[in-house]
């Protein structure tokens, strides 16, 4: 049994490289799903030898399959959203602490005790619906920032603007954390010249707006809060960790989490550094579920580890994601 903590105790690409192979080993023995499709790639344990040799999981089977390398009780099920009728993905978490060790962690190694900060949260779209993993961290931020003036905002934006300047002016570290479109409306209908606050978006419109290559967001909400960086928040759904950026979308990952690129027409093949391809994530606080997981974003990985996303891939463009129909 490979004990969580040393999860997040790894400080050494030697130490990642090692548990990431542990973590194969104990997924490709207990998790039905990712053991069926190993199988049909003709990989074993014996025939990985390094990291790139893991077979990555198209994320998609999140959609389809419970994807579970545990019997445990199952603490929470978190989904992705989606339009009407839309199927979304689930991931089944049977322990939370190991959730909340990650983003509390990587949190502390990014930005800094969250103590120091008023977490002010504009996620409308998030905040609306259930089993939001996005919301579940960030109220568990809230909650240990200690500080009364920290909360979620929905469509109060008047309240917010007067909250966000007065906290400004005060000196207070301020983390603004936002989805793009909620943003995008607060700069539309205030001004602000903020010297003390991160704002930081998680992406995505949500279908509230039209879609917007990230430098074009970017400036806009530079602009209206009068920063120089607007940070940034890798998540999703199926993960359990988060990459951050500072600024330029540069994303970096926590110690315990890593960004490889595909090739796009061959999903089997991982590309050298700086090359266009999808985007597959090792997540080894996913250790009870598949920490091995193709994505359908698009970016590159640069020789530091850093990665950006560049898009995303078109359905008719995904390969590789149906070689198994259970």
């Amino acid at each position: 049994m490979i004990d969580t903590r040393s999860i997040f105790n790894s400080s050494t690409q030697a130490d990642f490289n090692t548990l990431a192979l542990d973590i194969f080993k104990f997924q490709f023995e207990n998790n039905t799903v990712y053991r069926s499709y190993c199988d049909l790639l003709y990989k074993n344990p014996s025939d990985i030898k390094k990291v790139e040799d893991i077979p990555f999981l198209p994320i998609q089977f999140f959609k389809t399959h419970p994807i579970l390398s545990t019997t445990n009780t199952i603490e929470k099920v978190f989904e992705s959203s989606g339009t009407t009728g839309q199927i979304t993905s689930k991931h089944h978490v049977s322990d939370l602490d190991v959730y909340e060790n990650s983003f509390n962690t990587g949190f502390n190694h990014f930005y800094g005790p969250i103590e120091d900060y008023v977490v002010l949260a504009l996620l409308p779209s998030y905040l609306e619906r259930d089993g939001s993993s996005l919301i579940y961290m960030v109220e568990h931020l809230i909650a240990q920032s200690n500080h009364k003036e920290s909360g979620f905002y929905l469509h109060n934006l008047a309240e917010l603007k007067n909250k966000l300047i007065a906290l400004d002016s005060e000196g207070k570290k301020v983390l603004l954390i936002g989805v793009s479109f909620a943003l995008l409306d607060l700069v539309e209908q205030f001004q602000f010249q903020l010297k003390n606050t991160i704002v930081m978006e998680t992406g995505g419109m949500k279908g509230r707006r039209k879609e917007l290559i990230r430098d074009e967001l970017h400036t806009i909400l530079k602009q209206g809060f009068g920063v120089s960086e607007i940070h940034s928040e890798y998540g999703m759904t199926e993960l359990l960790s988060q990459a951050y950026s500072k600024g330029n979308g540069i994303f970096k990952c926590p110690n315990w989490m890593k960004v490889l690129t595909r090739d796009t027409e061959d999903p089997l093949t991982i590309t050298s550094t700086s090359t266009t391809g999808g985007i597959n994530i090792i997540d080894l606080a996913n250790i009870y579920s598949c920490s091995f997981i193709a994505t359908q974003d698009l970016g590159k990985v640069y020789n530091d580890n850093s990665f950006e996303i560049i898009g995303r891939f078109d359905n008719s463009d995904i390969r590789g994601c149906n070689l198994m129909a259970l």
